[in-house]
């Protein structure tokens, strides 16, 4: 498999290889024929009612994660980057349905890679199998405590509690006073599951407080 730098740096900055280094993570997806492919902006990776057996890993580009209630509104459950994967629960329970659609929002790389030969010791007794196998059950347990996160955005009763535990939590992973949120406005919206121009007057509003600043997808918490 031929990777550019770009695509082995994101490789090795993911927390599915973490710990391995840059020729064994070759020769890993060597061993699991892990194979890449392409997808347009808006491309059903993944649809409801599909059985899964790979792991998605994104190279490039970002995935949703989504679906839609029985009046057709969308609800975004997650949004993927490069170096994060998706699929990984389903393709553990093979035997389950999705229960979401898997969309590619932009032009999109992903590597996909069979979970049998993830989680199974190879013919080589690979020792970098278990390491791999470490990794990924760190990463559904953390998928868990984004889950019971979420919950707890969707329990607040007014729009800018939600925003702020939101925000709150977002400021909490960078560095710098100002951060970057991976959504636009109707994909907040939707993540959120509240009306996009209601998150807006809302959004302006926190800002005229005092409470925000924002341009776009940058923010500031002020309080």
């Amino acid at each position: 498999m031929i990777l550019n730098l770009k695509k082995r740096e994101i490789l090795n900055n993911s927390a599915l290889f973490d710990g391995v280094s840059e020729n064994d993570i070759i020769s890993m997806l060597e061993c699991l024929n892990a194979v890449s492919k392409k997808f347009k902006k808006d491309e059903t990776i993944y649809r409801i009612g599909d059985f899964i057996e790979s792991i998605g890993f994104v190279l490039s580009g970002s995935v949703s994660i989504e679906r839609y209630d029985i009046w057709g509104n969308r609800k975004i459950i997650g949004k993927i980057s490069p170096g994060d994967i998706f699929g990984e629960s389903y393709a553990c329970s093979s035997e389950d349905p999705l229960m979401v659609n898997i969309v590619s929002d932009c032009d999109t790389e992903i590597l996909f890679m069979n979970v049998n030969r993830v989680m199974a010791v190879c013919s080589n007794s690979c020792r970098l199998h278990s390491r791999i196998v470490k990794n990924l059950l760190n990463i559904l347990a953390h998928r868990n405590l984004d889950f019971t996160r979420k919950i707890e955005y969707l329990t607040q009763k007014t729009i800018r509690e939600k925003v702020l535990l939101y925000l709150s939590y977002e400021d909490s992973k960078s560095d710098s006073e100002y951060f970057k949120i991976p959504f636009n406005r109707q994909q907040l919206a939707d993540y959120l599951s509240v009306d996009r121009s209601a998150l807006s007057a809302e959004l302006s509003k926190m800002q005229k407080d005092g409470l925000i600043e924002f341009k776009k997808d940058i923010f500031k918490i002020k309080v």
